[in-house]
């Protein structure tokens, strides 16, 4: 009899893990995904570009940004009211949504707007690692804007270490989060066979190759692998620590532990 009660106790363990696992799934809109995101950073409440505290408060977040020395590149709007963006978080995507809708014909029949019906668009959109909390200004700044590096690298917004250079399009991030980014556009590239040009590519690879994993990037991909049911394997993978020239499609699979190098956790 005891046999048998430990029996159906093991049977409805599993079943229950059966069951959660099944309940991770990719969201289907952006707004679904940004609700997720606030729980993904429970805890690590940091913007990303800036490293911010902030706080979300019924849905109004608000950022700290005595505590980063950031300061807005313009305080002010041209209507002569507080520029608002400098004062909240918006989710940012780190691979814009540009550069994975643009490939797709209904992004040519009207742009993001005409691709809400779009189901694959609508998934990239949502894919929670692509998507990291940034202060709104920075947001809107970034635009979809390259990647890169700036001669000079001037500084428009106080201490936060995020350059950008308006006439070439480009944008140039701090060392501490270049191969976050890097890992991403691998992870994007793969998971939805996107064009990536040669030059973001090697750059990616030098970027990934300088700025180890960290074990927030760890953690924030057990939290994404949970809600959406993938993991980023250029994170979890050793395997894939080195990234081809060439994409290579995703197959699902249960996120591996690893131990990540050294680095500064900005989280």
């Amino acid at each position: 009899m005891k046999n048998k009660y430990i029996f159906a106790a093991v049977w409805l363990l599993t079943s229950l893990g059966i069951s959660a696992a099944s309940e991770a799934k990719p969201l289907k809109s952006f707004s679904k995904a940004k609700r997720a995101a606030v729980g993904i950073y429970s805890g690590s409440e940091k913007t990303f570009y800036c490293n911010c505290p902030y706080k979300i408060v019924a849905k109004k977040s608000t950022v700290d940004s005595s505590a980063c020395g950031y300061k807005p590149r313009i305080s002010i709007t041209k209507n002569g009211n507080v520029n608002r963006r400098s004062k909240r978080i918006e989710w940012e995507h780190v691979m814009p949504a540009w550069n994975f809708g643009h490939q797709r014909g209904c992004w040519k029949q009207g742009g993001r707007k005409a691709c809400r019906n779009d189901e694959e668009f609508s998934r990239m959109e949502a894919d929670l690692h692509n998507l990291v909390p940034a202060i709104g200004e920075l947001n809107g700044d970034r635009s979809n804007f390259k990647m890169g590096l700036i001669i000079g690298e001037p500084r428009a917004y106080g201490r936060c270490d995020f350059e950008v250079d308006f006439k070439s399009r480009t944008v140039e991030p701090n060392e501490d989060i270049r191969g976050d980014i890097a890992r991403i556009y691998f992870y994007m590239r793969d998971q939805y066979q996107i064009d990536l040009n040669m030059q973001q590519t090697l750059l990616f690879k030098v970027w990934n190759k300088a700025d180890p994993v960290s074990a927030w990037e760890i953690e924030r991909d057990k939290r994404i692998h949970k809600i959406q049911g993938n993991g980023n394997p250029y994170i979890y993978s050793p395997s894939m620590r080195q990234p081809s020239l060439e994409s290579k499609p995703l197959l699902g699979g249960k996120s591996i532990l690893i131990q990540p190098k050294k680095k500064k956790n900005l989280y």
